[in-house]
């Protein structure tokens, strides 16, 4: 298994022999409509990768289904998506979309991607979490912090927040400085990757200033320590290739 940080929310995975491009954010700004509250921008574009068999969008927020990326891509690659992010695909012209809804699953070729109850987005949305899995490894993705407790209780590598992000009056916005740690109790995974961390982005707009981390991935990795947990931080460089080495289970 490799993995690419590619910023923000944006993960190239390598898996199963598919290479699956992850609510990818790659090139543009970020806007949702009220810059002058919250907007955000690249240093520089990354490069679209080459050979992509598949894009999977968990949310259709703009950082997770970023349309000006969208529309970069090869609209004939398959895309699977949350239903409000298979809305957005289908505005731009993918060929192939499958909606996935909680508890579905799809095959490509051996890898399987199983959907679960992910972020609630407003009061009637929950978006999508992923389950991939191939003959070897396992990986599940979760980009606010929000933990299906139906899981499976043995999981090779998990990405997700490790840190909270609030702001004032309204609270988390995105969780990770508890759920990371109750997850990994959970799932006793091998290796945890933080993701919705910055990168090489500029923020601006008027809540900028106010919003504000809590906990730490040093928090994070002494508590781990003090339980006797043997789960390994990963904290990526973005653009790297990382190649994420796991040991059998035993059975």
């Amino acid at each position: 298994m490799y993995l690419t940080w590619l910023d923000s929310n944006s993960w190239l995975i390598e898996m199963g022999g598919k290479r699956i491009l992850l609510d990818p954010w790659l090139v543009g700004t970020l806007s949702f409509g009220i810059d002058w509250l919250f907007s955000a921008k690249r240093t520089r574009d990354r490069p679209i990768p080459p050979d992509i068999d598949l894009i999977l969008l968990s949310q259709g927020l703009p950082d997770h289904a970023h349309p000006p990326t969208l529309e970069q891509l090869d609209r004939s690659i398959p895309v699977i998506a949350s239903p409000s992010a298979a809305k957005v695909a289908n505005s731009i012209g993918y060929s192939q979309v499958i909606p996935l809804e909680h508890g579905q699953s799809w095959m490509l070729g051996s890898l399987r991607l199983q959907a679960f109850p992910g972020s609630p987005i407003g009061p009637f949305t929950t978006e999508n979490a992923y389950l991939l899995s191939d003959e070897q490894n396992t990986l599940y993705y979760e980009p606010h912090g929000y933990h299906d407790r139906t899981l499976p209780n043995s999981i090779d590598v998990v990405i997700t927040p490790l840190i909270d992000l609030n702001l004032p009056l309204i609270g988390s916005i995105i969780q990770g400085n508890r759920s990371a740690f109750d997850l990994i109790e959970q799932v006793q995974p091998q290796a945890i990757l933080p993701t919705a961390a910055g990168g090489e982005i500029e923020f601006a707009g008027l809540i900028t200033p106010i919003l504000k981390a809590i906990g730490s991935v040093e928090t994070l990795q002494s508590k781990l320590i003090d339980c006797g947990i043997s789960t390994q931080i990963i904290e990526p460089n973005p653009g790297d290739r990382l190649k994420i080495s796991l040991k059998s289970r035993s059975v």
